[in-house]
């Protein structure tokens, strides 16, 4: 009898290993097939595209990569609730027409801000304050605070096929970074856990800080100084300067990751991705016309190893 029991069971298992899917959230189509392609052959000891383990590394931009960034940035809803919860403790703050116009207006006091009145909101929401108050401010505000279109958490507004890709590349021996524009000790309260991504593999733009000590105890104090815009250009000089090899594989969706796909591009063994949001219905849809994301450079470069991903078309499934 027992022969009838192992063949059914060994009929089972190849069937399962044959379906199996390691990007489920990913349709069948010519971007999924050339994700895996790369990503086998690496491995593959007898390909001309074989990498060592220690040169496996894979840097992902955040807003708009690994989650969404429309209307506006999800730092800039901390920043206007910050502002919205501290108001009325600090008085010399309606002086300041910026601050005034955020407190009274919320996302549309956005609007008309240059870049450096961006960074002026950055530097009075984000320093005068040590490093770990900060970061648990910033715990307690995404464990609760909610987008208001989707009415959704932030942390709910990440997308699945992205965390597929991150395990995926995980189990196969990549080193994993985010390189973002966004804020570095914003990113590293939370993001450690939602993208499986340690602290220390995070880089982002950064405050000046000083080390001092308070009440007897030493800490971090950040300043209202920026001390690195880590966007654009500045992202390979980053990518150099922490991690300090070129990566094989980067992930970005906007101009602003133009800099670092088009270094990363000239790696002999190499796969760029260009996340292209086409989907208005379960997402956003928008490109060069898009004050927040803007993407335009990427979308006319003709390279064999330069994809650019259609959400409409090549995710299955958006967010979790």
């Amino acid at each position: 009898m027992k022969p009838i029991f192992i063949f059914p069971t060994f009929i089972f298992l190849f069937i399962s290993l044959a379906f199996s899917d390691d990007l489920p959230s990913w349709r069948n189509t010519e971007s999924k097939e050339k994700i895996l392609q790369f990503i086998s052959a690496v491995q593959d000891e007898n390909s001309s595209q074989y990498v060592k383990v220690e040169d496996r590394i894979a840097v992902f931009d955040n807003d708009g990569t690994l989650w969404s960034e429309q209307p506006v940035y999800f730092q800039f809803f901390y920043i206007i609730d910050y502002i919205r919860e501290n108001y009325e403790v600090h008085p010399e703050w309606a002086t300041d027409k910026r601050l005034k116009n955020i407190y009274e207006k919320g996302v549309k006091g956005l609007e008309d801000l240059d870049e450096h009145d961006i960074l002026h909101l950055v530097s009075i929401t984000h320093a005068y304050q040590d490093i770990e108050s900060f970061s648990q401010s910033i715990k307690q505000w995404i464990e609760k605070a909610k987008h208001p279109e989707k009415n959704k958490l932030y942390t709910e507004m990440v997308f699945q096929p992205m965390l597929e890709l991150i395990n995926y590349l995980h189990d196969n021996d990549f080193k994993v970074w985010i390189v973002s524009g966004g804020g570095l000790d914003f990113m590293r309260a939370w993001a450690p856990q939602t993208y499986n991504i340690p602290t220390e593999n995070i880089i982002g733009s950064t405050l000046k800080s000083e080390y001092k000590i308070l009440d007897n105890k030493p800490i971090i104090f950040k300043l209202p100084e920026i001390e690195f815009l880590d966007d654009k250009e500045g992202k390979p000089i980053a990518i150099q300067k922490y991690i300090g090899k070129k990566p094989i594989l980067g992930v970005g969706n906007s101009d602003g990751d133009y800099a670092m796909l088009e270094w990363i591009s000239q790696n002999e063994n190499n796969l760029t991705l260009l996340i292209h949001h086409t989907d208005d219905q379960r997402e956003y849809a928008y490109d060069k016309h898009s004050p927040i994301g803007r993407l335009d450079k990427g979308l006319n470069v003709n390279q064999p190893n330069w994809l650019i991903i259609d959400m409409k078309k090549d995710w299955d499934k958006i967010y979790p």
